[in-house]
């Protein structure tokens, strides 16, 4: 999520046509594709072992309850039958550049998020279509045709809306938020239901009364800075429709960084290294994910009354496996016991990275 807000000074001159896909249960669609017994079956891409974490899950298994990031045990809790499959993120990877090959025939200005989706802005495109509905319904046939998987797809004028629109008619299918829609939409959106708002800042705002994406628009500005520092900035703006941030073509960030707010307060170590583990495996599996690696561990400890320290450590060769990253990550937890005061958010991230694949953005704001 954007520290800060968009300048209102830097609006766009024309309006802009911004389309968001995403790939629909883009791993587990993979493995079902490619394995015929697996089609129609809960099915989770990830490790099935205790300290496993989901990768990814099919619409089968969403319907328990699984999701990405989740414990493998407690997958395997809510859907009994579910059938665990190791990752082919080689598979996924060549899949992945299949598909940006064909956004790149309708514009050069490609965003990646992740290998399962990406932002275009085809206000100028290459195939001079005006509508920008009809480039993700053409997008979207040429995926399903050269690959036999499902593209979701928004379409608006900022990121930020198309984003929502993409979510808005999954799996397979696509929305328009127009100019003229955008406040509305916003306005009677839930907070939690806002992209870069987690489970603790949803909280957050409900305990102070704050439930919508009006209830926000009613703040003033100083209000959400008091609350929620640089971010009430971006709240402030989003809540009203608006996003000038651009569609930024072969962006390639320096980190990957995992972090969590707690329900409760933490002071010993030992429950501070269990919530560190699915950190520390989201943080990996987006290394696989990318084929990146990093030299440096940054630890992120936020206390209770809101105060930040970082403790890093570079090596000389990047990590090399989860393992690695965990030792190293808990050696400077250790290194700053006792803590002095109670811990609300722990964070880990690597940077200092050797990049495998350019065009893929690798900074990760990951809030569980």
């Amino acid at each position: 999520m954007p520290s800060s807000g968009p300048d209102p000074d830097a609006a766009p001159t024309v309006i802009r046509k911004i389309i968001h896909i995403d790939m629909d249960a883009f791993y587990a669609s993979v493995e079902q594709r490619d394995n015929a017994e697996l089609r129609g079956r809960p099915v989770a891409v990830g490790g099935s072992r205790e300290r496993g974490v989901v990768a990814a899950a099919s619409y089968e298994a969403r319907k328990f309850g699984v999701r990405s990031a989740m414990p493998s045990v407690t997958a395997k809790r809510l859907c009994p039958d579910l059938i665990f499959v190791k990752p082919r993120f080689e598979v996924y990877k060549a899949i992945s550049q299949q598909i940006r090959a064909i956004f790149a025939e309708h514009t050069p200005i490609i965003e990646p998020l992740s290998l399962d989706e990406a932002y275009l802005d085809v206000t100028d495109n290459l195939q001079g279509i005006p509508l920008a509905r009809d480039i993700a319904l053409q997008i979207r046939a040429r995926i399903r045709a050269e690959t036999d998987l499902n593209a979701s797809a928004g379409i608006s004028y900022n990121k930020f809306l198309a984003k929502l629109a993409s979510d808005h008619r999954k799996p397979n299918g696509q929305y328009v938020i127009s100019p003229e829609m955008g406040a509305a939409f916003v306005e009677s959106l839930p907070v939690g239901k806002f992209h870069g708002i987690g489970p603790a800042t949803a909280a957050k705002f409900n305990a102070l009364g704050i439930h919508t994406g009006l209830d926000i628009r009613r703040q003033t500005l100083p209000f959400l800075q008091q609350h929620f520092g640089k971010a009430g900035n971006y709240y402030y703006w989003i809540s009203r429709g608006i996003d000038h941030r651009p569609v930024r073509a072969n962006r390639i960030r320096k980190s990957i960084g995992a972090e969590n707010t707690f329900a409760t307060d933490l002071t010993e170590f030992a429950p501070m290294a269990a919530e560190l583990q699915p950190l520390i495996d989201k943080v990996w599996r987006h290394c696989e994910t990318t084929g990146n690696r990093g030299r440096t561990i940054t630890l992120k400890v936020k206390f209770a009354d809101f105060d930040i320290i970082t403790r890093s450590r570079s090596v000389a060769a990047a990590v090399g496996s989860r393992a690695e990253l965990e030792r190293l990550s808990l050696a400077l937890l250790q290194a700053e016991m006792p803590l002095p005061k109670p811990v609300r958010l722990l964070g880990v991230s690597l940077s200092s990275l050797q990049e495998a694949e350019a065009g893929v953005e690798t900074q990760l704001a990951m809030l569980i």
